[in-house]
């Protein structure tokens, strides 16, 4: 019991001292998970609001594939990026593999699903209330799709958010294709698990507590945006 009490101080002194070790961990976790989120915005939101506001063949299939791709294992989809990206896959001349960047694709990999398929849904709802208006008006196909996705703005904030929680907290996919390389692609889920392993507990603790701030922080802007769309 004394030595964990002593790994939570030694922890608390890692983070006021802005230890570089955690500083530089904490800066590469960032900057993945932000890239990975910006694309699967840019990617997920546009693609789920077309699936819910056109008709066209195979809609359903692809309904079907994005709610199923929901709930993809992290581990699998770092092995599918793992092969796409080696040496004899098809992009493996791009040398991507063991970098950030190959971090960033299995991320986004992981995120468009959610946005995608939580984006149509919402847009399927308004759909319902706004479909008349928007045919009476006469609006083409892109402003449609701008209209609806102007009006769910706040809805579709919190589903950004809710991606961020879920990339910063994932370790499967990214520990395949990073390589949890020291300075290089060491991420604060991949230390977690590897500072536990070798004993080092007030680096893994101090590396805990930044991750459950990180997904508090996002909790609380996700119930802001929520109060302010009722204000």
């Amino acid at each position: 019991m004394h030595e964990f009490g002593l790994a939570f101080v030694t922890a608390f002194h890692l983070i006021a001292d802005l230890d570089p070790g955690l500083v530089g961990i904490v800066g590469l976790s960032l900057r993945v998970s932000l890239t990975a989120v910006l694309l699967s915005a840019l990617i997920g939101l546009p693609l789920g609001a077309a699936v819910a506001a056109f008709r066209f063949p195979g809609r359903r299939a692809v309904t079907l594939f994005l709610n199923t791709a929901m709930g993809l294992p992290p581990v699998v989809v770092g092995l599918i990026v793992y092969l796409i990206l080696s040496r004899s896959g098809p992009l493996g001349v791009l040398g991507l593999l063991f970098t950030p960047t190959a971090m960033i694709v299995a991320q986004t990999v992981l995120i468009v699903p959610i946005v995608a398929a939580l984006t149509r849904q919402i847009v399927e709802d308004l759909l319902v209330e706004y479909g008349d208006l928007l045919r009476v008006m006469g609006t083409g196909p892109l402003t449609t799709l701008f209209t609806l996705l102007s009006e769910a703005r706040w809805s579709l904030l919190t589903i950004v958010l809710a991606g961020f929680g879920r990339a910063s907290a994932e370790v499967g996919a990214v520990m395949i294709v990073g390589g949890n390389i020291d300075r290089v692609t060491r991420v604060m889920t991949t230390s977690i698990a590897l500072e536990t392993s070798k004993g080092d507990l007030p680096l893994a603790l101090g590396l805990g507590v930044i991750l459950m701030t990180l997904s508090l922080s996002v909790n609380l802007a996700a119930a802001m945006v929520r109060e302010t769309r009722r204000a």
